[in-house]
């Protein structure tokens, strides 16, 4: 049984920063692509950012420059570093990861973490 835990959401002001946790637990192989997603109310769920095993990243148009992510292979984990935060950034935040173990792989998801930017 494979889990995300994920932590670091909350309230913060406009300007602000946040910093996000996602890491995986249970029977893993290995990893291949993490990710964050997002998704506020009555839009569809975004990416924000990726990163592959090789490290090579890649950003939504609307947080590049501002939000930064970062993986521990060892601890199975992803960050999503966020600065510059507006009030259009809130949402749900999601992890992503594509795990494989012995008997092949698949995505996995968070179970989501609330972002509000508000003064």
């Amino acid at each position: 049984q494979v889990q995300l835990v994920e932590s670091g959401g909350g309230l913060v002001q406009p300007g602000g920063s946040l910093r996000l946790s996602c890491a995986a637990s249970g029977s893993i192989f290995g990893i291949n692509v993490m990710g964050w997603y997002r998704q506020a109310p009555g839009k569809e769920r975004e990416l924000v950012a990726s990163i592959t095993s090789g490290g090579s990243t890649n950003y939504g148009v609307s947080v590049k420059g501002r939000f930064t992510i970062s993986r521990d292979n060892a601890k199975n984990t992803v960050y999503l570093q966020m600065n510059s935060l507006k009030p259009e950034d809130t949402a749900v935040y999601y992890c992503n990861m594509y795990i494989l173990k012995a008997t092949g792989g698949r995505d996995y998801w968070g179970q989501g973490t609330q972002v509000t930017v508000s003064s």
